[in-house]
């Protein structure tokens, strides 16, 4: 996994030139927006539970044909593997926003994705909106915290970022 200073720094290895002034801005905005990741992830770690479980509740009252026979999220084992799954959204969501860069979705989470819920037949769009519902909920706690986000970008990004990789499956 790399941050955002690796990955500036690679691009500018592999071509052998010095940082110039576009990568030196990059990296100031990393150091300049530090302190606002660290807030919105310290309050995603110590809030997790309660956000994984208002994620869960709102979906499902959404959507409570999920809760039903032949949803899939009826039997006890399938529900607790759903909040299982939204706990590694948030999770691997709050790693993104630490290290200021998405790779790690795709090394760590996304990859593979396309063919575990295909071979389980989990439909994409409750899990999409399980993950709207997630950026919905830490975004009340950072309001109810009054956590100031300067850069929007910066929380969305992850959030977006797993959204339109799992819209794009064709499952």
């Amino acid at each position: 996994m790399q941050d955002v200073i690796s990955d500036i720094l690679n691009k500018y290895d592999t071509t052998g030139k010095y940082l110039d002034t576009t990568g030196i801005k990059e990296i100031q905005n990393y150091f300049d927006t530090a302190i606002e990741r660290l807030k919105i992830t310290e309050l995603i770690t110590s809030n997790s539970s309660k956000i994984v479980k208002e994620t869960a509740t709102r979906l499902y009252f959404e959507q409570p044909e999920l809760l039903r026979p032949g949803g899939n999220s009826y039997t006890t084992r399938r529900y607790a593997t759903c909040l299982r799954d939204i706990d590694y959204y948030l999770r691997y969501a709050s790693y993104s926003l630490i290290a200021g860069n998405i790779d790690i979705l795709n090394e760590r989470l996304l990859d593979g994705l396309k063919e575990t819920y295909s071979s389980l037949s989990v439909p994409v769009g409750p899990v999409v909106r399980s993950i709207e519902i997630l950026r919905e909920v830490i975004l009340s706690e950072i309001k109810s915290q009054e956590i100031q986000l300067t850069n929007n970008d910066i929380f969305h990004l992850p959030f977006d970022y797993i959204i339109l990789s799992l819209s794009e499956q064709n499952i």
